[in-house]
């Protein structure tokens, strides 16, 4: 029977080849590609579990090597410093048995630090901001749209309105450069925790989980952090000191999205304390996030749930 054990090489080698698949898949398959590419570190965060850190690396840079020849460097390149780290992270937390409470964080930091890293390369390699290259692109793309509605005969007014308003959001966009960072490491690391914690436990290993949606309770820094950003902002805004207004931007967006993530979770501890669940509970969610009003009174109710702790006086006791 040992004869036909499966060595830690020969693991290696194939969870390697899995990951130049599935890089592959992200570049040429149409629509899905960046969803797809999401899921690259899971065959990284499973070599280092079962194996070791070593087998990891190794693994990682075999693949990265295979896909410059297949693809072309850059990619390659991309691909293992945006999603590398927090695939070795995740394996890394998952061998040592952390909880999901302090793995999650760390992997997040990995994926922020990875995205960071492509960012710099892609300054190193075209010398330009990447962010003025991704605002330039998409103004051109725009532009493009414009004339062919100006050819279709859309009036001069329309025409300039919609430029006003399309100009407004790139601005926003361009100044909320750092979030963006932060969004897309949430995001990378959110779906590597959710998609290999399910795999691994199909594979009979015990590997962390996250406390329920509704026991979630952020810092109360990001409280504060809103507080101080709403006075850099009207500093910033009404002394034209540019630097400040956009950091102070970007602190309070994030401050509220944290607001939001917690006052979703409030509002499902409402819902348990009412047994609303199934469809009604994902249609509450829904009409929340699709309707901005509501998004941000929530936003701003998990800010102050965040100090006062409301959910004391719905859900369980703390210590139970």
């Amino acid at each position: 029977m040992d004869s036909h054990r499966i060595t830690p090489l020969t693991e290696g080698g194939l969870l390697a080849a899995l990951t130049v698949v599935i890089a592959l898949a992200s570049v040429y398959v149409p629509l899905a590609g960046p969803f797809i590419a999401l899921l690259w570190p899971l065959p990284l965060a499973v070599l280092v579990l079962r194996h070791g850190m070593r087998q990891g690396i190794m693994a990682m840079v075999v693949a990265g090597a295979a896909l410059a020849m297949l693809i072309e460097p850059l990619i390659a390149l991309r691909l293992v410093l945006a999603y590398g780290p927090l695939g070795l992270m995740l394996g890394y937390g998952y061998r040592q048995g952390f909880s999901g409470l302090k793995l999650f964080p760390l992997a997040f930091l990995a994926a922020t630090l990875g995205e960071l890293a492509v960012l710099g390369v892609i300054f190193a390699v075209f010398g330009n901001n990447p962010f003025a290259m991704l605002m330039d692109g998409l103004k051109s793309s725009f532009d493009a749209t414009f004339a062919l509605y100006e050819q279709a005969g859309m009036s001069a007014e329309e025409i300039a309105a919609g430029r006003a308003q399309i100009d407004t959001g790139l601005t926003l966009m361009a100044q909320l450069g750092p979030l963006l960072i932060v969004v897309l490491g949430l995001l990378d690391a959110g779906v590597a925790f959710f998609f290999g914690g399910k795999i691994l436990r199909r594979l009979g290993h015990e590997v962390p989980q996250l406390p329920p949606f509704a026991d979630w309770r952020l810092p109360k820094a990001f409280a504060y952090l809103f507080g101080f950003a709403m006075v850099g902002l009207y500093w910033g805004g009404t002394r034209q000191i540019g630097w400040l207004y956009q950091i102070s931007l970007n602190a309070d967006m994030l401050a509220l999205f944290a607001g939001l993530i917690q006052g979703l979770a409030l509002m499902s501890t409402v819902m348990n304390k009412f047994n609303i669940k199934g469809f009604w509970r994902w249609l509450f969610y829904l009409l929340i996030l699709i309707n901005g009003l509501f998004a941000q009174i929530l936003a701003f109710t998990g800010l102050f749930d965040m100090v006062f702790d409301y959910r004391r006086r719905f859900g369980r006791p703390r210590g139970e």
